[in-house]
């Protein structure tokens, strides 16, 4: 596949993905609205409980399989096969796991709702493997179109279930019930467009590929799981279920502007540049305009949300979560460089290199666990402050092996990602300061954000910043 013609797959990818990601996130951002004024912090830190083991043993079903095949050269029936009959099997033994620790975990967090809720929640497991495969294919076709289709009627249909059980009174089963009924229909859809079945056994020589690749990665996962877990795990058990709904109403606002875009350039990135992994010097080119766009767009996004997030709480949600205005603030300062993280770590992936990363994982957790140990006793801001200095640390941790592959390290890339950041933090302070001269707090947002967003613009085109480009061309029909 020549250049121009990867180019092409990348930009038509990335209108999908980015169509699919901001329909979701505009549906998930207005459903959210209406039941987190329906619900209580409590409901939400009761039902983010049971999602910390659900996580943790989605990482075991998966087992790196997903990236394995998406980078194999040839990928054969056997592959996929294997892959169908290890997910499931496994997804089978983790449900069984959890269906009879439910009550353990109830009394551990003293909890009673605890126990049917986890084991309805991780019914997820018995049907989630079903359509693994057919998200496979549709990714080596680099077709980015259905699944965007797919995911915007299955947000849709779970918006509409959670709001009417709600609206009845259901409180923490809304929540639970909509995702689980999304999951289903995800899957009927999924298996009727690709109409994918398992046509062979098992292959001792596909599990070998995939494991020998995949296992590195399932470490690397189960690792970051469960460090991003532990915060959840200790808040729920030594603060209130309150605390940790607000936690994570704070945390979930920022996170879906960086882990959405993030997860288009994957999605996108991943399978074309993989079609590229054996010329550095293009690879390195095509990284750093990857790396620049995001931060152009990323950086003054997470910049605007930490600016107005007292008004946008208030107004949105209602202030009886007030509490989670300074740590929303706080973690988009974190966050802003999480799209910056996964594209270092894709290289990785692209290169075949699961053991490096592997190895960057061990060496974050260990000064990360430490952060956590010394900052989350004092309380959540401190937490949320250590998680910046962490995030910072890890963009350096990161660029190692990046340096080292294609001689794009720490230093070249902040280089790379300068103006973009520092026009960032004046859209931070621009639109921080309409919310101390402005009494109306609708009027801040609106004011706040248009000045923002000008002054951002307007001092790119000043200087003639080269992302304007690669952003014109994406905009370009053709």
């Amino acid at each position: 596949m020549s250049e121009e013609s990867l180019k092409q797959q990348t930009k038509i990818g990335l209108y999908w993905k980015f169509a699919e990601q901001f329909s979701n996130y505009g549906i998930h951002f207005i459903i959210g609205i209406v039941m987190a004024r329906l619900l209580s912090p409590s409901d939400y830190g009761i039902t983010a409980l049971p999602a910390v083991f659900i996580a943790i043993a989605g990482v075991f079903a998966n087992a790196g399989f997903s990236t394995a095949m998406v980078r194999k050269p040839e990928l054969t029936e056997y592959d996929l096969s294997t892959a169908f009959y290890y997910s499931t099997l496994v997804g089978i033994i983790c449900y069984l796991l959890l269906f009879f620790a439910s009550p353990w975990i109830a009394d551990f967090y003293n909890t009673p709702v605890l126990e049917p809720l986890m084991r309805v929640t991780a019914l997820s497991f018995i049907y989630g493997p079903l359509g693994t495969p057919q998200n496979i294919i549709l990714q080596r076709r680099l077709d980015f179109k259905t699944p965007a289709k797919i995911s915007v009627v299955c947000r849709i249909i779970s918006g509409v279930i959670g709001i009417v059980m709600a609206v009845y009174g259901y409180g923490v089963w809304a929540l639970t019930i909509a995702h689980l009924f999304a999951g289903i229909v995800g899957l009927c859809i999924n298996v009727y467009v690709v109409r994918w079945f398992p046509k062979t056994g098992w292959s001792k020589e596909s599990f070998k590929y995939l494991w020998g690749f995949g296992n590195k990665l399932m470490g690397s996962q189960l690792l970051d799981t469960l460090y991003n877990n532990i915060t959840p795990l200790f808040i729920g058990k030594y603060y209130s279920p309150t605390d940790l709904g607000v936690y994570n109403r704070a945390r979930g606002y920022a996170t879906l502007p960086s882990q959405n875009i993030n997860g288009v350039i994957f999605n996108v990135t991943f399978p074309v540049l993989s079609k590229m992994n054996k010329d550095d010097d293009v690879l390195a080119h095509s990284y750093r305009r990857i790396l620049k766009v995001t931060a152009f767009v990323v950086f003054p996004v997470m910049m605007l949300l930490a600016g107005l997030a007292q008004p946008l709480i208030i107004v949105v949600i209602s202030a009886k979560w007030e509490d989670c205005i300074i740590l929303l603030q706080i973690i988009c300062f974190s966050l802003m460089w999480y799209p910056i993280h996964g594209i270092n770590l894709n290289l990785l992936l692209v290169k075949g290199r699961s053991d490096y990363f592997l190895k960057l994982e061990i060496i974050k957790k260990i000064y990360g666990v430490v952060i956590l140990l010394l900052t989350l006793p004092l309380g959540l801001v401190f937490f949320c402050i250590g998680g910046v200095f962490s995030s910072v640390i890890s963009l350096i941790v990161n660029t190692y092996y990046t340096k080292k592959i294609i001689k794009l390290g720490f230093f070249r890339q902040m280089q790379d990602l300068l103006p973009s950041l520092l026009l960032s933090f004046l859209v931070f302070f621009i639109s921080l300061g309409t919310t101390f001269v402005i009494p109306n707090m609708i009027l801040q947002i609106l004011i706040g954000g248009l000045l923002g967003v000008g002054v951002y613009i307007g001092m790119a085109l000043f200087f003639k910043m080269e992302e304007l480009k690669d952003i014109k061309y994406l905009l370009k029909r053709k």
